[in-house]
């Protein structure tokens, strides 16, 4: 069965909001105008080709393949809420954003990471955003949210568990990690 290239576009588009919460096009663009970039230097701070880039932007590709990748986009999203909400001034976003850009993806997340500041990022933070990376680079939210409506009768806590780290925000999943900690 052939599929139009718009039909393919929608698929891809509604597997992204699955993976993403939204599709590419849409989080791309709110994060050049948040952060005051153009979609070349998008890619370039993500560590994506500009053709990749606009091909995950217009739903002709639909996952973001590379983890790093995926964990750098990560941090620009926690950057631009910062920058939108006032937090960090648009002078160290754009040194942090140079840091986002020489990562390895995990070492964003390794213990000896540090802000533009000098201070580093609450150890909570990193490491829900290390495992919400992990298990987003395997599965969409949707089928992370099947796997724990499978698991809920008889393991409710693991089920828990993949819900907020797999396709809740990354806030609840702090909150949830730091209640379970000993």
């Amino acid at each position: 069965m052939d599929t139009s290239p718009q039909d393919a576009t929608m698929r891809a588009q509604e597997l992204q909001r699955g993976w993403y919460g939204e599709p590419l096009g849409d989080l791309f663009r709110r994060l050049i105008g948040d952060l005051g970039l153009n979609q070349s230097r998008l890619a370039g701070v993500l560590g994506l080709s500009a053709p990749m880039l606009s091909q995950l932007m217009s739903g002709q590709r639909a996952k973001i393949g590379n983890p790093a990748v995926a964990q750098r986009l990560q941090a620009l999203q926690e950057l631009a809420g910062q920058v939108a909400d006032g937090s960090l001034p648009s002078v160290q976003a754009a040194a942090r954003m140079a840091e986002i850009r020489q990562s390895e993806g995990s070492s964003l997340l390794a213990p000896g990471h540090s802000t533009s500041s000098g201070e580093r990022p609450p150890l909570a933070r990193r490491v829900v955003r290390e495992i919400q990376s992990l298990l987003r680079s395997v599965a969409s939210a949707e089928e992370i949210t099947q796997a724990a409506d499978s698991l809920a009768p008889d393991h409710p806590q693991l089920a828990e568990f993949l819900r907020v780290y797999g396709a809740g925000r990354t806030d609840d999943a702090v909150s949830h990690f730091e209640a379970h900690q000993d």
